[in-house]
C-alpha cells in the first residue's frame, strides 16, 4: 500500500509526500520526479521496489502536486526539504533516484546532505547550466527553446509556456511504445501535472538554467548515471560532462534508449543503489 500525506516544513510550507511502506525499516530510496509530474509514486517504481524489498518514497517538488510553491527556489532547495521528508518518515539514512528534471535535485540531496545520501542514480539527467566543455543546449530537440526562454527571463518562460505545444517528435518510437505499456501512468501523471497549471514546470527549468546552489564535484557518494543514445531532450554530452566531474560515477550508456525508454532501467538502477550503499 502506498500512504500519502503533507508534511509541513520549518517555513510552514507543506509537501505532498508518497510513501510506499510507511514505518518500514528496509533499504529505502528518494525518488525525485520530471518535468513536469506530480510527484505521485508510479507504478513501475513502486513494484520495482515492492519485488526488492525496497521502501520508495515519493514527493511532490514546490508546486506540483499539491506542494505548496517556493518562490526563486534553485535546485539546492530540494535537499532541505528532502531532509525534513526524511525526518518526518523517520528514515536516517537513504539512496537517492531522479530521472530528467529529477536527476539534479537527486545530486543535490547528495552534495549537501553527505552524512545520509548512500548512493545516486539519474537517468538522464541534466548537467550544471554552467558547466564547461559542453554546447549545453547542443542535442536538445528545438534547440531546448523552452529553456533558453528562460534563461531570459521569468516573464519569457512563462510567455512561451502559454502557447507551447507538445511536438511528437521530440520522443522516439520506443518511448511512445513505453508510455503506451509499462509506463502508461507516466503519461497520465505527467497530463494531471500539467492541468494543475505551469508553475511547477516554470520554476523547474528556471533553476536548471540558474547557479544550482552546489558544486558537484564535492558529491562523496556514488553516483550511478543512466543515459540513452538517442535522447533528444537530454543530450548523451550532459551525462559525459557529469561523468568528468564527480568523483565516484559510473556510467551506464544504452545507445537505443532515449528520454522515456531509458525508464526501463530502474529496476536495475535499485539493484545498483543497493549494492553500492
Amino acid at each position: 500500500m502506498v500512504t500519502s500525506r503533507d508534511v509541513r516544513l520549518r517555513d510552514e510550507r507543506t509537501v505532498r509526500v508518497h510513501d510506499s511502506a510507511d514505518g518500514d525499516d528496509s533499504f529505502t530510496i528518494v525518488w525525485h520526479h520530471g518535468s513536469p509530474q506530480t510527484g505521485a509514486l508510479l507504478e513501475p517504481l513502486r513494484l520495482a521496489a515492492a519485488e526488492r524489498d525496497i521502501r520508495i518514497i515519493s514527493y511532490g517538488r514546490p508546486s506540483y502536486g499539491g506542494s505548496s510553491a517556493l518562490a526563486g527556489r534553485n535546485v539546492a532547495s530540494a535537499a532541505s526539504d528532502v531532509a525534513q521528508i526524511a525526518d518526518a518518515l523517520g528514515v536516517a539514512r537513504f539512496a537517492v533516484m531522479g530521472a530528467s528534471g529529477g536527476g539534479p535535485h537527486a545530486l543535490a540531496c547528495a552534495a549537501l546532505l553527505p552524512t545520509r545520501v548512500t548512493g545516486v542514480a539519474c537517468l538522464a539527467s541534466l548537467a550544471p547550466f554552467e558547466a564547461d566543455g559542453i554546447d549545453w543546449f547542443g542535442g536538445m530537440f528545438a534547440d531546448g527553446v523552452s529553456l533558453h526562454a528562460a534563461v531570459q527571463s521569468r516573464a519569457a518562460r512563462e510567455l512561451y509556456e502559454e502557447t507551447a505545444e507538445f511536438d511528437s517528435e521530440t520522443f522516439t518510437s520506443a518511448d511512445f511504445a513505453l508510455l503506451a505499456g509499462s509506463w502508461a501512468s507516466l503519461g497520465a501523471d505527467a497530463g494531471a501535472a500539467s492541468s494543475d497549471g505551469s508553475d511547477g514546470l516554470v520554476a523547474d527549468d528556471l533553476a536548471f538554467v540558474a547557479p544550482w546552489g552546489f558544486d558537484v564535484a564535492e558529491i562523496a557518494a556514488p553516483v550511478l548515471l543512466v543515459q540513452g543514445g538517442e535522447d533528444r531532450i537530454v543530450p548523451p554530452s550532459h551525462a559525459d560532462w557529469l561523468l568528468n566531474h564527480l568523483e565516484r560515477a559510473e556510467l551506464w550508456l544504452r545507445p537505443k534508449d532515449s528520454h522515456v525508454s531509458i525508464l526501463d532501467s530502474c529496476p536495475l538502477a535499485m539493484d545498483w543503489l543497493r549494492a553500492h550503499a
